[in-house]
């Protein structure tokens, strides 16, 4: 019999109804940044993806220069409620390495 080992921070029998304050909180967040991120003269005209996972900032696209891609993380960094954020922003003209 296969049994599951729970992670520390999982609580299987918390309340679920906390699941739905979490969601709005994550629509939140992911709002706010892509609000900043369109708005700073910097990120404004880059292509830039955001999404949140438990108040976790996940920035995908590509951006022009290492400038900005450390920008966006920043501004990111900057809206209240980020608990983290994992910038994967990639650099126009990077490309990746076959093996």
């Amino acid at each position: 019999m296969y049994m599951p080992w729970p992670l520390p921070d999982e609580n299987w029998f918390a309340d679920a109804s906390n699941q739905f304050e979490q969601d709005r909180e994550d629509v939140r967040i992911e709002a706010l940044v892509a609000q900043r991120l369109s708005v700073d003269w910097t990120t404004r005209r880059q292509q830039i993806s955001v999404c949140v996972q438990n108040r976790v900032v996940i920035l995908t696209g590509v951006v022009s220069d290492s400038e900005t891609r450390q920008v966006a993380a920043e501004l990111a960094y900057d809206v209240p409620g980020v608990f983290d954020v994992c910038n994967t922003l990639r650099l126009s003209g990077q490309r990746r390495s076959r093996r």
